[in-house]
């Protein structure tokens, strides 16, 4: 199991992987005491049997610098492969300020192919590669050196088995000419927007339940001051205060550290400067906005309980349609989007591009009273209107 620890290895072993036509890549990495992921293990294989053709980078080692690596996600004639790749593209966007092109997430693409909603990398490689995956070494500290042999096995097969797996749903793309799919579903994964966190919108994860508009200006400017000392302390969002803490903060709107004392979900680190000062700051910012600028939520979708059986219809025909297309009907369209066009919506990702063509566009013909369903034995089938419904 070959690990590379200089940079020249590492450029050696990217030149050949930029002569592949594709190469696999996974990651290790540790989180729970950071905001940001700390890096441990880049896993790499290209395709062919030679044991050589998949290695493991450790970015840990003394003096490795991974610009080769960035190089060659750069370069446009080698696919990067990843499995559920958000975590491991965040990883690079932020620390090589670069995301992999082309790209192709085999997650998505089993979706595409008829494999289910979000399926693990384990189920593709038992089905496609017929590999057992050892998850002995799932839950471990990668950042400890020496690696042991279990977890490099364990990490090479991250890497090693997804050529199988890629290989075989880039074919079956090919057949059922569903490419374009997966490319559609690309789209945000490349957006570099998409793993940026900014302050200002940090409030947006909050759950708030029908607060006042003064509620809302205080949550928005602890949650902002909460995100930026995360970042700039690389410490998790929760270590600085809990999302709890930070609505009972909003609510209690403290104005000096007596007030700060009465918070019961303020933990013994959110009472100390420069957090505690920070609380304190953010809720005087709050308080200070003019009324005739405060903030609003805005109101919920009103989903009139008159269409609650178009809500059922339409979940039947997400159903067919998903089933009969071979693609993940979470995919297709949430529960959330059904409720939606059963209340009025006509415009969503469920109405756009593929989904369209598998779904929206009937969706909306039986919101407009222009189809029906008809079952025939175990399968339903959309029914234009005026068509003559025979006994199945």
């Amino acid at each position: 199991m070959s690990t590379i620890t200089t940079t020249d290895d590492l450029a050696a072993f990217c030149m050949r992987a930029a002569a592949a036509p594709y190469v696999t890549v996974d990651t290790e990495f540790l989180r729970e005491r950071t905001y940001y992921s700390k890096l441990c293990l880049v896993q790499l294989a290209i395709p062919g049997d030679d044991p050589s053709n998949a290695v493991l980078v450790d970015p840990l080692a003394d003096g490795l610098d991974l610009g080769p690596l960035y190089e060659l996600f750069r370069d446009h004639g080698t696919v990067k492969v990843f499995h559920a790749a958000r975590q491991d593209l965040e990883i690079f966007a932020i620390e090589g300020d670069v995301i992999p092109e082309p790209l192709f997430d085999t997650q998505v693409a089993a979706m595409v192919c008829g494999f289910g909603e979000q399926v693990g990398y384990e189920t593709l490689a038992r089905k496609i590669a017929r590999a057992q995956i050892d998850k002995s070494s799932r839950f471990t500290d990668w950042s400890r050196r020496p690696l042991l042999d279990s977890q490099k096995r364990y990490a090479l097969a991250d890497v090693t088995h997804l050529r199988d797996i890629y290989e075989h749903l880039s074919a079956e793309l090919d057949r059922t000419q569903r490419r374009a799919w997966v490319e559609e579903e690309m789209a945000v994964l490349r957006d570099p927007a998409t793993y940026r966190t900014e302050p200002a919108d940090a409030w947006k994860r909050l759950k708030m339940r029908n607060p006042t508009p003064r509620f809302v200006a205080i949550a928005q400017r602890l949650a902002s001051f909460r995100e930026t000392y995360a970042q700039s302390n690389d410490v998790p969002r929760s270590r600085v205060f809990k999302d709890d803490a930070l609505l009972e903060l909003a609510s209690l709107k403290p104005r000096d550290p007596k007030d700060l004392g009465k918070a019961r979900l303020l933990l013994r680190e959110g009472r100390r400067d420069p957090v505690a000062a920070g609380i304190l700051q953010a809720v005087e910012g709050g308080l200070a906005v003019p009324k005739e600028d405060l903030p609003s939520l805005p109101q919920p979708k009103s989903r009139d309980q008159s269409n609650a059986a178009l809500a059922d219809l339409l979940r039947v025909l997400l159903k067919a349609m998903s089933e009969r297309a071979g693609v993940a009907s979470k995919l297709i369209a949430t529960a959330s989007d059904l409720d939606d066009i059963a209340a009025g919506a006509r415009d969503g990702i469920w109405s756009k591009g593929w989904r369209a063509k598998v779904f929206g566009r009937d969706a909306l013909r039986l919101c407009n009273g222009e189809i029906a369903l008809a079952c025939e034995g175990n399968a339903v089938r959309v029914v234009p209107l005026g068509e003559t419904v025979t006994d199945g």
